[in-house]
């Protein structure tokens, strides 16, 4: 275990990384740097972000702070700011091209149709600049998304190319968010992996009508172990999270499948070490997986379920793997559910007036579930007309709970939701 010397650096530590980090800050001290790309004036810094010289400026301050590790779960900036930091210090960590790999979503599609072609969908690249006239050639209907994104931002489905041109028309602020939150990312992969086209694109893949699931894990000296199965439910009749909840029922054969794939991916491109997240497609009836995309870090919203129904900690991996200790050995807690969720509460109308909780009412609401998460995302106007161009929707609150089986989830669920003012995501 880490002694007080042993400092750790975390890289873009915000909300569920915030809070379950200052929770270990004891056991495992740490300082945090970075910015918040969604909070001003924080988010100003975003003018002025270069991945390589943000690193240079930690590597430079890292002896005399006393970081002898450094970790990140933020999926913009910080898994390849962590990986690169990593790599120049000689500290363990995700090899960088591994992160970069995987965080390319064209390039890995290309990847993994050579090594496992089975477990990919058709996919293509949107031959056009951000703007600029849609392609002709085009079959419909298509998924459309980013080649670098987080947060499911501008990833949709369109059944047409009117559909197709109006997702792709962006204002001069949109533009100018889009290319600095994409080029820091493209600079270091124009020098890693030359052979992979720019990531200022958006790209296309066939649609897949099938249940969706992560599949968590991290892999220590080369060996793949997997940590769990979370399933996504989404809102019906879109493509919008509704809520994340462990277990999952997923048939063993599906995750036999899926262990198979990611063997093979991570083997291909050299992912020896780190934490991983799998998001992929799993079809009951044709026994047909399709992997979404393969994440190079902990999905930090599952990690507090998993604490709650298996005593599994994994922002403790993520801190123990970035000082060179196998998570197997840490001890576990005692669990304190039999199920857990991740509810996601969202607006599909831009009009709509979203109320946050009151002081009065979160209170009340702390008392009654004590054990609860509670995250607001209050946001002006022309925030919410952003989240609905870019996401399809407004989210405005998640809350995580616990409860002995799914009844009694699903009526704590509702009863928290009322006392918050909001519409229970499981009542839907």
């Amino acid at each position: 275990m880490p002694t007080s010397r042993e400092r750790t650096l975390v890289l873009f530590n915000y909300d569920w990384d915030q809070r379950e980090f200052a929770r270990l800050a004891e056991r495992w001290p740490h300082d945090s740097r970075g910015f918040d790309l969604f909070t001003f004036p924080s988010n100003v810094n975003l003018a002025w972000f270069d991945m390589e010289r943000f690193v240079d400026r930690y590597a430079r301050q890292a002896k005399h702070r006393g970081w002898r590790a450094v970790t990140s779960n933020h999926e913009q900036f910080g898994a390849l700011a962590a990986a690169l930091l990593a790599e120049k210090m000689g500290w363990p960590g995700t090899p960088v091209n591994a992160v970069l790999t995987c965080q390319h979503k064209l390039y890995a599609r290309q990847v993994m149709q050579r090594v496992c072609p089975e477990v990919n969908v058709d996919f293509a690249e949107l031959r056009c600049e951000y703007g600029n006239d849609v392609p002709d050639d085009v079959s419909y209907p298509a998924f459309v998304k980013p080649v670098k994104a987080a947060f499911s931002v501008l990833a949709r489905s369109v059944a047409s190319r009117d559909e197709l041109h109006a997702h792709t028309r962006f204002g001069w602020w949109e533009l100018w968010v889009i290319r600095h939150l994409v080029e820091p990312f493209d600079r270091v992969i124009r020098k890693r992996i030359p052979q992979a086209t720019t990531a200022h694109r958006l790209m296309l893949e066939a649609p897949v009508s099938a249940l969706q699931f992560n599949l968590d894990g991290y892999v220590f000296n080369g060996e793949i172990n997997v940590i769990g199965c979370v399933d996504s439910l989404m809102y019906a009749g879109t493509q919008a999270f509704q809520s994340f909840n462990y277990p999952s029922a997923l048939a063993p054969e599906a995750l036999a499948q899926a262990n198979w794939a990611i063997k093979r991916f991570f083997d291909e491109i050299g992912y020896s070490y780190g934490l991983f997240n799998v998001e992929f497609f799993w079809d009951a009836q044709t026994k047909d997986l399709k992997i979404i995309e393969i994440n190079p870090r902990m999905a930090s919203q599952f990690s507090d379920l998993y604490r709650r129904v298996d005593g599994i900690d994994l922002h403790e991996y993520a801190l123990a793997l970035a000082h060179s200790i196998n998570p197997a050995t840490l001890a576990r807690t005692e669990p304190t559910a039999g199920v857990a969720a991740s509810f996601v509460y969202r607006s599909f109308d831009p009009r709509a007036v979203v109320a946050m909780p009151t002081a009065q009412q979160r209170a009340d609401f702390y008392r009654a579930f004590p054990d609860a998460l509670l995250f607001e995302f209050p946001k002006d106007s022309s925030q919410i007309a952003r989240d609905f161009k870019w996401l399809g929707s407004y989210r405005y609150g998640i809350v995580h709970l616990g409860g002995r089986d799914e009844n009694d989830l699903r009526e704590r669920c509702e009863r928290a939701s009322a006392m918050l003012g909001w519409l229970a995501p499981s009542s839907l």
